[in-house]
C-alpha cells in the first residue's frame, strides 16, 4: 500500500519534480505523523512494506540537493538512529514515473483511466482518462477514490446543486465528477499552484469537459471565489492542517445546509478538522474511511451567519432536495 502526503499546503496541487531521492525508515505511526509535515521543497511519500512487522519507509523527492539541515530536520520525522539515504535520481518526472502503468479505477459510475490503460464505464456512467503527471489527483489515491465515491452517493441519493466550487483541485477530477452528476450546475476549480490548473486545463480538452472556470487562488479568500458564492457544493482534498486553517473562510463561502466534502486527512485527524469546521456552525453528516483515510461529508447551517448547527440541520439538510 502506498500512502501518498498530497503536497501543496491548502492545495491538492502539484508534485514537483525531483532530481534528489532522501530515503527513511519509519513506523506505522511515524508515518501518520508526516502527514502533518511541513515542507515546501519536498514531496513526502509514505510507504507500507511489511504490514506484519509495522514497517513503513518515508521517501522525500527534492529538486536540489538536501542540505545538511534539510537532512536533519528529514531525519527527525521518523525514529532516532535512522540514517538517511540519498539518492541522485535522473532528470525526468518521477511523479509519472511512479504513476505510469496504473490501472484504471472504478468508483460508483466513473472510471479513471490513463492511455496505457483506457477503460469503458459501466452503462450511463462516465471515463475520465487522467494522465499520471505534475498534479495530484489521479483517483489512485485513497482521498481521491474515496471523494468520487461520496459524490457519486450524493447523486444517488438524489442531491441536486447548482453551484460548485473545488478547493485544490490538482488535476480536476472531482470539478469533473461533479459536474457529470449535476450538468446543469455552474463550476469553479481553484488552485494556489499555476501547474495544477494547466493540468485541469489540459484535462478538460482531453476529456471534452464543458467550461469550468479555472482559478490560481490560495485557499477560499479570493475575490473571484468570493463573488461566485454562495457555492451548495464545496470540495477539497487538500491537507488537514490547511483544512483546519481554512474553515473559516470555507463556511463564508457555503449557502445555506451547501454540502462541504472534504479529504486528504488521515483519520487520526478528521476529529480534529470536524471539530474546526463545528465552530464555523458546521455539522458532521457522515465519513467515509478509506485505509488510514477519511474523507467527509459535513452540512453548513441554515443561515449564512455565525452559530452552532443543530441536529435539526442536519436533519433537515440529508433529506431535503
Amino acid at each position: 500500500m502506498s500512502a501518498e502526503r498530497p503536497p501543496a499546503p491548502a492545495s491538492g496541487g502539484a508534485a514537483a519534480s525531483g532530481s534528489w531521492k532522501v530515503t527513511l525508515p519509519c513506523s506505522k505511526a511515524e508515518a501518520e505523523a508526516i502527514g502533518d509535515a511541513e515542507f515546501q521543497d519536498a514531496v513526502l511519500l509514505v510507504t507500507e512494506e511489511d504490514e506484519a512487522a509495522g514497517r513503513w519507509r518515508l521517501d522525500a523527492y527534492l529538486e536540489t540537493e538536501p542540505d545538511a539541515e534539510t537532512l536533519a530536520a528529514l531525519s527527525a520525522l521518523v525514529a532516532a538512529g535512522a540514517e538517511p539515504a540519498v539518492e541522485r535520481l535522473a532528470a525526468q518526472d518521477w511523479v509519472t514515473l511512479s504513476q505510469a502503468g496504473l490501472e484504471p479505477i472504478r468508483e460508483g459510475r466513473f472510471v479513471v483511466h490513463t492511455a496505457a490503460f483506457a477503460a469503458e464505464p459501466p452503462p450511463g456512467g462516465r471515463a475520465f482518462r487522467i494522465e499520471a503527471g505534475q498534479a495530484f489527483g489521479t483517483g489512485h489515491h485513497e482521498t481521491t477514490a474515496g471523494c468520487l465515491a461520496m459524490l457519486d452517493a450524493l447523486a444517488v441519493e438524489g442531491r441536486r446543486f447548482e453551484r460548485i466550487v473545488d478547493l485544490g483541485t490538482g488535476t480536476g477530477l472531482l470539478a469533473f465528477a461533479a459536474m457529470e452528476l449535476w450538468p446543469d450546475a455552474a463550476a469553479m476549480a481553484t488552485d494556489i499552484d499555476p501547474i495544477a490548473i494547466e493540468v485541469t486545463a489540459g484535462n478538460m480538452a482531453a476529456n471534452a469537459i464543458r467550461p469550468l472556470a479555472l482559478r490560481i487562488a490560495d485557499g477560499a479568500r479570493d475575490p473571484a471565489i468570493e463573488a461566485a458564492a454562495p457555492f451548495d457544493l464545496v470540495t477539497a482534498n487538500i491537507l488537514a492542517r490547511p483544512l483546519v486553517a481554512m474553515a473559516p473562510e470555507v463556511a463564508a463561502i457555503c449557502g445555506p445546509r451547501a454540502a462541504i466534502v472534504l479529504a486528504g486527512l488521515l483519520s487520526t485527524q478528521a476529529d480534529a478538522v470536524v471539530a474546526a469546521y463545528a465552530q464555523q456552525g458546521c455539522v458532521e453528516v457522515r465519513r467515509l474511511v478509506r485505509g488510514d483515510w477519511t474523507i467527509l461529508l459535513l452540512a453548513a447551517p441554515a443561515e449564512r451567519v455565525a452559530g452552532a448547527a443543530t441536529q435539526a440541520d442536519r436533519g433537515a439538510w440529508a433529506t431535503d432536495g
